[in-house]
């Protein structure tokens, strides 16, 4: 009886004690929100500290436990150890004994952590002695890790300093390389598995690479190597310079106060920073608008910016002590440079043979970047560090020499895997002072779920992919990129372009490609190139969305639409180096903005450009001709006198429109799904092209008005998605579409999909199913722009000038499942026939193009005609939510 009153006096007093912490924890995170303390971490640590000095010394199991006879410690790890105590961070903890575990330990967790889980603080503990830590930490790095950052909070000291010891004598000493190694690996595998957070739309700040966990594994390597006790060691020991220390410590303050507002938002332990989450950690931050940056994204470059410093300290830190590459310490046959005043230091990077060099020969700042692209081999941190500290020799004139630009175009032309040297020239700060006008795009991001990097590194990223073309490391998917750039006269045009295509993104405002291209004009005349080289590059730099623009938002195979490119571009190597521009910067936007669909589009309508300029006449002219090649074609195909007939009679109801641009494969294929048809509503044929994972989906049904609608709203209904659609009305009221959709998710499953999609097209087509109720509510929990959006108006675009035949809508929204469908079916409402559609969608963002004429075939181009237009989709769109 006595011994359970004791403990239920204890359980009341050390719910008190955590009560207190509570208390004490809440007051303290609303100072620190109001205003930032550069001491929370450890501040905040030193709370628990408190809660322990005070579990131990109250203690009514521990006395009993006679710690003289076996002493035990309460040890902190992880980052509890190292004092980096965040808001919801884990409170990792070590009860360590001397001897054997005591069978009475299990009432001391009890009495110390049950009442930290109780206030929602999660407590993760191990019990142990020192030989049981000292023989599974050799075996299992992860807990040698969590050793590695080991901290004494109370109990008997000397069980820490025996710990300690042990683990520096029998572990550390005597296999380094191999948990050096295995902290490598471990990285690596962990940098695929989060990705670089430098890039990444939402990264993960603590997993990623540029994270908390690469300044963490320098820490390991560098107790490991040199036993250092405290982050400053990084400095003391060499690993760091004073001002690189200094540097590092801002970006993980900044980092660390991040990952404080994003705990506080979500009310727990989270590292991930999605979409819903930037807006209000910016605003928590107090940051403003800035040159017409929004606040997030002022963020998210600041918090770019710093984690990709991070991430080069810690790729320089890996080089440095040798084991950069696959895991393993690197054997370097050291190389030796030529250029007088760079020298090659012991551990093979490049570095000035003294500050007084540069001095006496400025333009070793920029030699020493094209050594490091012709012996492939980085700079040292030293000589990165010169290169910042002597960057105003770079201001004025020094890039208006010949030779130093004849060494930047070498570095711009050298081959892909050297192109490390550009981001090395951008992270110095030496790009920005040789063309000031990157300033204004460096850690630019631009907020919405479709471009993956900030403006400076996608212009890298651009240049790199160009000159990938062809290579081992060419990811676009098409041999033709190889063949048209190897073609190239003068690549340097291109490259030059790649390099400043959205330069003009560093001015709030649309129009950047225009303002680009003057920036660019202006860049090229100061550096004194011919006026041939800065024409070419300003007009690649203006028309650079051109062709996917037109490949994604026009009909490719109207005439007129190859014709107006044609017209614009006027030059065939202007042409191919304007192919090569779009597909590399599709691909270095990221991979919504480049799939299968997309390059299939652009490609298409590259060749049908070049097919005019090369041939110098329009298909319009041999039209006729072309229309009669292909009915003599058709009519060989087929064997009996009979199908010859019917072909005959079948041709002739078919409008010229569809004869010219569809196939005489395709017509005959057309024209047997359509004998098929018989007293059906309608029929279809699913195809699985091997080029691109899509599908070609062609429906010959008994047209009616409104019917691409209801087909648009099937296809949302088995969430099957459009990517284009091509509608053609034969002359008998027989309407031969062709959709392009993606595949079904479920691909196991896709004849279950397209049967359940058919019947429903069936049951819509005959009314049983009301299409508009069915979508409901599947729409309905969607109808609303998500909060990062609500700033981003709705456009609606009629243009009744680039076609002579068709009017043509454009819409750029913002998905949500059924809006094609609310939006075609607006479109039918106002009495007007879809004859061609582009759907495409970037992320959550949809820029839809119909091609419409009236229910007479007519262009609809009065002002109260496109206003009602206007109107109506407007009235389908989502709407803000307020």
């Amino acid at each position: 009886m006595i011994n359970a009153a004791a403990e239920k006096i204890e359980d009341i007093k050390y719910e008190n004690a955590s009560k207190v912490l509570k208390q004490k924890r809440e007051r303290f995170f609303e100072e620190y929100l109001k205003d930032d303390d550069p001491l929370f971490l450890e501040r905040h640590s030193r709370l628990f500290d408190d809660y322990f000095f005070e579990s131990f010394e109250k203690s009514i199991i521990g006395p009993g436990m006679v710690i003289d006879r076996n002493p035990f410690a309460i040890i902190a790890l992880g980052g509890y150890g190292r004092q980096e105590q965040c808001i919801h961070s884990d409170v990792d903890l070590l009860f360590l004994f001397g001897g054997k575990v005591p069978e009475n330990a299990e009432k001391l967790i009890k009495e110390v952590v049950y009442p930290l889980w109780d206030i929602g603080v999660d407590v993760g503990h191990a019990t142990r002695s020192v030989k049981e830590c000292i023989s599974i930490a050799g075996s299992d790095y992860q807990v040698l890790t969590s050793l590695l950052d080991a901290r004494f909070i109370c109990g008997m000291s000397f069980l820490y300093s025996d710990l300690m010891d042990e683990l520096q004598r029998k572990i550390l000493v005597k296999k380094p390389e191999r948990i050096i190694n295995w902290l490598v690996e471990s990285n690596t595998t962990r940098h695929l598995r989060f990705g670089d957070s430098t890039y990444m739309l939402e990264p993960n700040i603590k997993e990623g690479q540029g994270g908390l966990r690469d300044y963490h594994t320098m820490l390991w390597i560098a107790r490991i190597m040199s036993d250092i006790k405290k982050p400053r060691d990084l400095e003391y020991y060499g690993y760091l310079s004073h001002d690189e220390f200094r540097s590092f410590s801002e970006c993980l303050s900044f980092i660390w106060h991040t990952r404080n507002r994003l705990h506080y938002l979500t009310g727990r332990k989270s590292d991930q920073l999605y979409f819903e989450y930037q807006p209000k950690v910016a605003k928590a931050l107090r940051l403003s608008s800035e040159n017409g940056h929004k606040p997030v994204e002022m963020f998210l470059g600041e918090l770019h910016g710093r984690m990709e410093f991070i991430k080069q300290q810690f790729m320089m830190f890996l080089y440095e002590v040798g084991f950069d590459r696959k895991q393993t310490r690197k054997r370097r046959s050291l190389k030796n440079t030529k250029t007088e005043g760079l020298e090659v230091t012991k551990k093979g990077s490049l570095n000035f043979a003294s500050s007084e060099s540069i001095l006496s020969n400025p333009e070793l700042l920029i030699a020493i970047f094209e050594e490091s692209a012709n012996l492939g081999i980085p700079i040292c941190s030293e000589g990165k560090r010169l290169i910042r500290e002597f960057g105003y020799i770079v201001d004025g004139a020094f890039s208006a020499s010949a030779s130093v630009i004849r060494s930047f175009e070498k570095i711009l032309a050298a081959p892909a895997p050297s192109s490390g040297v550009l981001d090395d020239m951008l992270n110095t700060g030496f790009l920005e002072r040789f063309i000031p006008e990157v300033k204004g795009i460096i850690n630019r991001i631009q907020f919405d779920e479709y471009h993956l990097y900030p403006v400076d590194r996608h212009s890298l990223r651009a240049v790199r992919t160009i000159k990938s073309f062809g290579t081992d490391e060419d990811i676009s998917g098409d041999w033709l990129c190889g063949n048209l750039y190897q073609e190239l006269k003068n690549r340097k045009v291109l490259l030059w372009a790649a390099l400043l295509h959205d330069i003009g993104k560093g001015e709030p405002g649309g129009g950047h490609s225009r303002r680009g291209a003057k920036t660019a004009k202006d860049i090229l005349t100061r550096m004194g190139f011919r006026r041939e080289t800065i024409e070419a590059v300003s007009f690649l730099v203006e028309e650079h969305l051109l062709l996917v623009k037109t490949a994604t938002r026009r009909d490719i195979n109207d005439e007129e639409t190859a014709f107006f490119c044609a017209g614009k571009i006027k030059n065939i190597e202007l042409l191919k180096m304007l192919y090569l521009l779009s597909v590399a910067d599709s691909i270095s936007t990221g991979p919504k903005a480049w799939n299968d669909w997309t390059f299939t589009l652009l490609r298409d309508l590259f060749l049908k450009i070049l097919s005019i300029m090369e041939k110098g006449e329009l298909a319009a002219t041999g039209a006729v001709e072309a229309v009669e090649n292909k009915k003599r074609k058709l009519l060989g195909a087929v064997t009996s006198a009979r199908e010859r007939k019917e072909i005959n009679k079948h041709v002739e109801v078919l409008p010229p429109r569809y004869l010219l641009y569809t196939t005489d494969r395709e017509i005959l294929e057309h024209y047997r799904l359509y004998s098929s048809l018989g007293g059906s509503e309608f029929v279809w044929d699913v195809e699985k092209p091997l080029e691109s994972n899509t599908r070609i989906l062609t429906i010959c049904a008994k047209d009616r008005p409104g019917l691409f609608s209801k087909m648009a709203g099937v296809f949302t209904l088995n969430g099957l998605d459009i990517l284009d659609a091509r509608i053609n009305t034969w002359k008998n009221n027989i309407a031969l579409d062709i959709f392009t959709l993606k595949p079904p998710v479920d691909q196991i499953f896709e004849e279950k999909k397209w049967a359940s999609a058919k019947k429903n097209l069936e049951s819509a087509l005959s009314g049983e199913l009301d299409l508009a109720i069915a979508l409901k509510e599947k729409m309905s929990d969607n109808m609303h722009l998500k909060p990062h959006l609500m700033g981003k108006p709705h456009r609606i675009e009629v243009d009744n000038k680039s076609s002579s035949f068709f009017t043509i809508i454009e819409v750029f929204s913002y998905d949500f499942p059924g809006l094609l469908y609310s939006m075609t079916n607006a479109i039918f409402l106002c009495r007007l026939d879809i004859r061609v559609a582009k759907i495409a969608t970037k992320s959550d963002q949809v820029v839809d193009v119909f091609y419409v004429t009236d229910f007479l075939g007519q262009k609809v181009d009065s002002e109260d005609q496109v206003a009602s237009i206007k109107a109506a989709i407007s009235e389908v769109l989502p709407k803000p939510v307020l």
